[in-house]
């Protein structure tokens, strides 16, 4: 039996020290629009009725996870891959976002990138030509 699920819109939530700053962090890299925004919770979505979102979550004892990781240290739980034309346009947007270059880039066409909570995200270079 599968979950039933009861929405059409379904999503991902990070937590971060300040679910505002990294919900606008995301709207810039990505060009979406905040909803629901409030100083515990932000929505964010390509539109109201787009039907998925990424939604962000303050966490007051939130620690900023490492990556690579580390023995004994935060490690991310989860990290979002994007598909770009161009990897040098997407990280050049990427890091006028706000975001930073990981010190360890362990392929040749993907920039691991970190957003200002910490959390890795991936830009790879789409070579699917549809």
């Amino acid at each position: 039996m599968a979950l039933r699920i009861k929405t059409k819109w379904w999503g991902v939530v990070l937590d971060a020290p300040d679910a505002r700053v990294l919900a606008h962090f995301y709207a810039r890299l990505l060009g979406w629009q905040t909803f629901n925004e409030s100083d515990d919770w932000t929505d964010l979505a390509p539109s109201e009725d787009a039907g998925y979102n990424l939604a962000f979550a303050t966490e007051n004892n939130y620690v900023r996870p490492v990556w690579p990781t580390e023995e004994s240290k935060p490690q991310m739980s989860i990290h979002l891959d994007l598909a770009v034309d161009d990897l040098d346009e997407a990280l050049a947007h990427a890091l006028g976002a706000g975001a930073e270059l990981a010190s360890h880039q362990p392929q040749e066409n993907v920039r691991v990138m970190l957003d200002p909570a910490g959390h890795p995200f991936c830009l790879y270079l789409d070579t699917d030509p549809a």
